[in-house]
């Protein structure tokens, strides 16, 4: 017996649950007639959320935009190989937005019958591309940097490279709170990737400053060494980036998700055992699936409600959770170790187990 259920369910029960949130993540609830239960989903959390990330994509775009452009101006009239660096990559940052732009939209788009589990895995190639498009800096920037070490050049105008390294900071900074915050609010690993990248891309900007002031004590070198130095530390966010987004790619979640699943599950009145638990982002959208085990003399619709009411809790525990698919098993024979079917023969085939 399975019961699989998205986030949109109605129900009611025995106590009234009044809750009233205008607060991104909350789940949208109404009080039903009769003043008991409620309705998730009167608004598509799905949906809501890729609105929010799409918001949040295009206004850091702008930000980044517009840090960028002050900054290329400043490159022009100081020569600074460090801002330089730190304009390309805040340009790659802003870039980085359309991938993600793309992802959001086509998340929003309704399951099909060839994606019968909707687009939200495009989210993740929108991660990819994201890391690609960091690696790509840190391969242009290291070039210059070390062009400028092999042919040096002289940096004018410190004053205006100071003020510009500190535009950088200001707008990277503001930026990378901002993403990160939406992106955990949604479950978006590839949005809270981006925003850690432009939380490190303000760092790089303080380090233009350094090297302002190095240049001004007299050490020219400080500049393109600077520059150097910041492809160094955007290759370190190719690989802590890289490691999310892939670990999204493959499937993986934290374990702590997979024992809190288990303990909501545990904590059911009617649940004996919790045996398979599976958990997999779609996008910034959670499903799980778990295998319960409930006393065999139970009829088939006692089963049932045990399940929903399992369902009903994870929905609550887990903001992030979009489809929860429940098995329930008889007591003594839960898991999918039982639900093999031994070695057999028919219609002439060889012999063969399923």
């Amino acid at each position: 017996m399975e019961h699989s259920a998205g986030h949109d369910h109605g129900h009611e029960h025995g106590q009234s649950h009044a809750h009233d949130s205008d607060e991104p993540g909350e789940h949208p609830r109404r009080q039903e007639p009769g003043g008991h239960g409620h309705v998730h989903g009167v608004i598509d959390p799905t949906i809501a959320a890729s609105d929010r990330g799409i918001w949040a994509v295009k206004w850091s775009f702008v930000a980044l935009f517009a840090t960028a452009l002050i900054q290329a101006i400043v490159v022009g009239i100081t020569g600074s190989v460090a801002l330089l660096a730190d304009t390309i990559h805040n340009v790659g940052d802003a870039a980085t937005a359309i991938p993600l732009w793309i992802a959001f939209a086509l998340a929003r788009r309704p399951p099909t019958l060839r994606f019968s589990s909707g687009y939200g895995k495009v989210e993740d190639l929108a991660g990819l591309a994201i890391v690609g498009t960091i690696l790509a800096s840190a391969v242009i920037t290291g070039y210059e940097a070390i062009q400028r070490l092999l042919e040096p050049r002289p940096v004018e105008h410190l004053g205006a490279l100071a003020a510009a390294a500190l535009v950088g900071f200001i707008g990277n900074e503001a930026v990378a709170i901002f993403r990160i915050r939406v992106g955990r609010e949604i479950g978006s690993a590839a949005l809270v990737a981006d925003g850690k990248h432009a939380r490190a891309d303000g760092l790089t900007s303080l380090a233009v400053l350094a090297g302002a002031l190095g240049v001004w004590a007299g050490f020219p070198v400080a500049d393109p060494l600077v520059g150097l130095g910041i492809s160094v530390v955007i290759l370190f966010i190719v690989w802590q980036s890289s490691k999310a987004v892939f670990t999204r790619m493959l499937d993986g979640v934290d374990p702590g998700l997979i024992e809190e699943v288990r303990r909501v599950s545990a904590q059911v009145s009617g649940v004996r055992e919790v045996t398979e638990v599976r958990a997999r982002w779609i996008g910034h959208r959670l499903t799980v699936e778990a295998n319960i085990a409930v006393d065999p003399n139970l009829s088939v619709a006692e089963g049932h409600d045990i399940a929903w009411q399992a369902n009903h809790e994870l929905l609550h525990a887990l903001p992030s959770l979009s489809i929860v698919t429940i098995h329930v098993d008889p007591l003594g024979a839960a898991g999918e170790s039982h639900h093999h079917i031994p070695a057999h023969s028919h219609n002439g085939f060889p012999a063969h187990a399923h």
